[in-house]
């Protein structure tokens, strides 16, 4: 298999948490719709089977009050490791690896990895998801840090 390095967007950042911590806020519906997209949006599930093969179907409320459906699928759980999950429609189709390893004195290293399916899908969100994917990982910062 080729590289897909020229389809990959990843970000990485040391949170002030145990990896079973920062797992439980993926694994917790309720905590998870506190925390997931950029600043300024809600959520609202429709679905979330949180196994291996199981949907996640959601509506991601933009502070502008456009409305963003979004479907995906639970390929990989490894507790408090890793996450791969695969966002099948409406658009950008991509994998979406996160992995949790322990670090120093408590810390724990997340790793946000995208892989899009098409070079069209990553030129469409390079303009916005890496700073949305930022704001992303701040808002989960602030829920770990809360909790």
């Amino acid at each position: 298999m080729g590289s897909t390095s020229h389809l990959e967007i990843n970000h990485s950042r040391m949170l002030l948490a145990r990896p079973e911590k920062v797992f439980k806020a993926f694994r917790d519906q309720n905590l998870l719709k506190k925390w997931w997209g950029p600043k300024g949006f809600t959520n609202t599930f429709h679905e979330f089977n949180f196994t291996e093969g199981g949907l996640w179907k959601y509506t991601m409320h933009g502070p502008n009050g456009m409305d963003f459906e979004n479907q995906s699928k639970f390929v990989k759980i490894t507790p408090n490791e890793r996450l791969l999950i695969r966002h099948l429609e409406p658009d950008h189709v991509f994998t979406l690896e996160i992995t949790m390893k322990i670090a120093d004195e408590g810390y724990t290293r997340i790793g946000w990895s995208m892989v899009f399916e098409t070079i069209e899908d990553y030129n469409e969100a390079k303009p916005f998801v890496k700073e949305a994917n930022e704001q992303n990982l701040d808002r989960l910062e602030n829920l770990i840090s809360s909790m």
